[in-house]
Order: structure tokens, then C-alpha cells, then sequence
């Protein structure tokens, strides 16, 4: 009777606990019957409150949220590109997210690529718990130990030690694999981003250069959209250049015809390396811009730029981490895992029948084959990378930054300085300067002539030093 009242002690003093935890002092308080009262929600000082993590707010948080059937394999990768907001940020940080994560166990499209692997290291702990039982003897539901079915034949297990001394090699091989592919998506992500800033930073220079005195408004709205279109038709064709051709050949087609030119679109689509050919038209857009030649170089630079990041991009793509690494690693894994449930044999018979060791081998596998999966999955970034929002928001920052125009801001652009004149004067009639005149040269007084004798002496003296050479 005391054991019991300790027990029933100890649980009540455990509950009580945990109301502390969860909800503070207002735990212990009870339900306020006034019905203002009541509908007032409990707030605990010095604690954050959670967000609602079931609401639609946000764009990126949980991808998967509103799908009935949850892809796997490649189709899942097409919702793993997000795009975060405020209110995914807050979703992410929730008090509540560990709650929700392992609610959602089950519909994570990580773990269901996982269902073979797992399956396969789960039926070999079961034949071990099953062959053990047949030849050494298992225990009935009653808790009455019955003997062997099969004489003659051993148990199976080994020694904890083995697995003990290799896991830190498998941890090591684990953690170099993911930190690679995760150094991989962060260059992609950073080849993006350079895009992102230049395209912004180019429109720019080219808003800010260009000499409108002597055209139209017209003409300098078309130079300027044909520079913005330019821009974007690279971006364009560098998502399809990193894309599976099955994914986004037609929708670049129907991208470019609507925002392209017929020719300028077919000229691009017939090339055999796209983004090259919309690199080329862009240069040749900005090359035939009214500015000085000084100006178009400094607004080449961010082309270049473009050419380093479309590189790099390409070098992500046709070389993935060395295959004798990735496969050794498998190897390494799936023989481990599978001899795992005969070290942990000997560790769970305290359960029946070692039964435990069926569902412990699962979680185990699941985790470990989970990490290698991660590594595999974020090798190849540029398919969970969500290009095509970069490349709609390029298009719409660029056509936004040249549809400004000097002095629409209510401010009076001063006039040329004397001294910047050689920048923005005039074409001039040969040419000069990228069609830009050049200042006159300044004056200079006539030489004086030599002295008698003095140029035959020059000559002897330019003719003996060419017989020495």
C-alpha cells in the first residue's frame, strides 16, 4: 500500500511538472468562468508565443502542405524549391516545430525514398530474432520459456566492439558527404545570386549613361527595354541550360516568344549553347548604346561576370562528388546496417524475444541512410533551386529600373560640367571614340630648325646606330 501511494505521488508530482512546462503558473489555475475572461487567451511572461504552423501564410515553409498524394523521387524535388518569407521565417522558428516534424514523419519525402533501404536492413534484424528463436529457444505469450525447435544449429551474433570501432569512420564519411553536396548548393546559390545583383547593376549603368540628347524618348525607351530583355533572355536560357530538358523546354520556348523578338528568340533557341548567344546579344545591345566607350566597358564588366557564373554553374552540374567516394560510402553503409542487428542482439534482451530490436534496426537505418540521401539529393542543387522565381524577378526589377528616367523623381539634373564634357559630347563626323569626338589637341609651338649641319649630323649619327642594331 506505501509503494503505491509513492508511485501515485511520484506521478502527480510528474504531471505537475509537465502543466508547469507546457502552459507556466497559469497551469494550476483554474478555467475563469466570466466569459471575457475565459476567451482571453494565456499568455506566459518571458516566453515567446508559438505561431500557427496549420495556417497558409508564406510560401516556403512547407511545400508539400497542400498535396493529398506527396511525391517522391525526382517529382519531389520540384517542391523543394523555396522561396522564404517573413512568415515562413516565423514558421521555421516555431516553439512548436519539433512537434510538427515528427507529426509529419510519415509524409516526408526523404524518408520515402528511404523504403527500400530500410525495409531491406529491417527484414534482416527480423530473420535474426526469428532464426535465434527457432534454434535457441524464445519465450511464449504466456512468459513461459520454451525450448529450441531446431537442435543442432547456433545462434547468431557479434561482438558490439566491431561496430563500435568502425562507426567513427562511417561518421566521418557521412559528414564529409553532406558537407560537400551542401558546399555545392551553396556555390549554385551564390552563382544565382551574383546573377541576381549584376542584372540589377548592369540595367542600372545603363539607365544612368545613356546620352538622350540627341534622340528621342522613344528611341531611349526602346535602347534601354531591349537592354532589360537582353538581361533577362540570359538569365532565361541559363535556368534551361541547368535544367532537365523535359521540365522546361517548353516553357522556355513560350517565355521567349512572348517576350522576344520573333528572330532574336529563334536565334537563340537554334544555338547549340544558348546562354552564349544571349551574352552575345546582350553585348552587342549595350555596344550600341549613346554613351563613351569608357562608360560600355564598365557595364561589359557585369557580362563578364555573367560568363564566371554560368561557368562555375556548368562545373557544378558535369561533376558531381568522385563516384569511388559516393559508392564506397554505400557500400560502407548498407554492410554496416546490415550486420548491425547481430551487435544488437545481445543489447535488447531485456524485450521479449529481442523483439525490440525490429523497430530500434528501422529507426537506426532510417536515420543514418536518411543522411546519406541528404547528401544525395542536394549534389545536383540546380533542380531544388527555385530558378525560375530568380529569373521572373529579374525580369520584372529590370523592366522596373528602366522604366525610370533622370529628373522623374521631381529633382533638376544639373548641366554637364566642363570638365566631364569628353564623356557625353557629340558624335563626331570620323567617328572618334566610339562615335564619340575627342578634345582637340592643345596647341603647340612649331619647332625650330636645326642648325646648318645639324641634320647631316642627325643622320650620320641615326644611321650608325642602325648598323649597330
Amino acid at each position: 500500500r506505501e509503494r503505491n501511494l509513492r508511485v501515485r505521488t511520484a506521478s502527480l508530482a510528474l504531471l505537475a511538472s509537465a502543466a508547469t512546462l507546457l502552459n507556466g503558473a497559469e497551469g494550476f489555475v483554474p478555467a475563469a468562468k466570466s466569459p471575457s475572461l475565459a476567451a482571453k487567451p494565456t499568455t506566459v511572461p518571458g516566453r515567446i508565443e508559438s505561431t500557427d504552423l496549420s495556417s497558409e501564410a508564406g510560401t516556403g515553409w512547407d511545400s508539400f502542405k497542400n498535396l493529398k498524394d506527396i511525391p517522391s523521387g525526382e517529382e519531389s524535388r520540384k517542391f523543394r524549391r523555396t522561396v522564404y518569407t517573413h512568415d515562413d521565417w516565423k514558421k521555421h522558428r516555431s516553439q512548436d516545430r519539433f512537434i510538427y516534424y515528427i507529426a509529419a514523419i510519415f509524409k516526408s519525402g526523404v524518408y520515402k525514398n528511404l523504403g527500400r533501404e530500410v525495409s531491406a536492413v529491417t527484414l534482416v534484424a527480423t530473420f535474426i530474432v526469428i532464426w535465434n528463436c527457432i534454434v535457441g529457444g524464445f519465450t511464449d505469450l504466456e512468459g513461459i520459456q520454451q525450448a529450441a525447435l531446431v537442435d543442432g544449429l547456433p545462434k547468431i551474433g557479434l561482438p558490439l566492439s566491431a561496430f563500435t570501432l568502425t562507426s567513427p569512420s562511417l561518421g566521418l564519411l557521412l559528414v564529409f558527404r553532406t558537407n560537400s553536396s551542401y558546399q555545392r548548393w551553396d556555390e549554385a546559390r551564390k552563382n544565382w545570386g551574383m546573377n541576381i545583383n549584376h542584372t540589377r547593376d548592369l540595367v542600372r549603368m545603363a539607365n544612368a549613361y545613356y546620352d538622350g540628347r540627341n534622340v528621342t524618348p522613344e528611341q531611349r525607351a526602346d535602347d534601354l527595354n531591349h537592354v532589360a530583355l537582353c538581361t533577362w533572355a540570359f538569365v532565361r536560357s541559363m535556368k534551361r541550360h541547368l535544367s532537365p530538358e523535359e521540365e522546361d523546354e517548353q516553357e522556355f520556348r513560350v517565355e521567349l516568344y512572348e517576350k522576344l523578338p520573333q528572330q532574336q528568340a529563334d536565334m537563340i533557341i537554334a544555338a547549340a549553347h544558348r546562354p552564349n548567344r544571349a551574352l552575345q546579344d546582350l553585348s552587342y545591345a549595350i555596344d550600341d548604346l549613346p554613351m563613351h566607350f569608357i562608360r560600355k566597358n564598365e557595364i561589359h564588366k557585369a557580362v563578364t561576370i555573367f560568363e564566371d557564373d554560368l561557368g562555375s554553374s556548368e562545373r557544378i552540374l558535369t561533376s558531381p562528388v568522385p563516384l569511388f567516394y559516393s559508392r564506397h560510402l554505400a557500400r560502407f553503409l548498407a554492410l554496416w546496417l546490415f550486420f548491425m542487428p547481430l551487435g544488437l542482439y545481445d543489447a535488447f534482451s531485456g524485450s521479449w524475444n529481442h523483439v525490440m530490436l525490429i523497430p530500434a534496426t528501422a529507426v537506426i537505418a532510417t536515420m543514418l541512410i536518411g543522411i546519406e540521401e541528404i547528401g544525395t539529393q542536394l549534389e545536383e542543387p540546380f533542380t531544388v533551386l527555385p530558378m525560375q522565381a530568380f529569373c521572373d524577378k529579374i525580369y520584372n526589377w529590370c523592366m522596373e529600373i528602366m522604366s525610370w528616367s533622370p529628373g522623374d523623381n521631381g529633382r533638376i539634373m544639373n548641366e554637364v560640367k566642363t570638365e566631364h564634357g569628353y564623356f557625353t559630347t557629340g558624335a563626331s563626323a570620323n567617328g572618334d571614340a566610339n562615335g564619340y569626338a575627342a578634345p582637340a589637341p592643345a596647341f603647340q609651338e612649331p619647332a625650330a630648325p636645326a642648325a646648318p649641319g645639324q641634320a647631316d649630323t642627325n643622320a650620320q649619327w641615326a644611321a650608325g646606330a642602325m648598323g649597330r642594331r
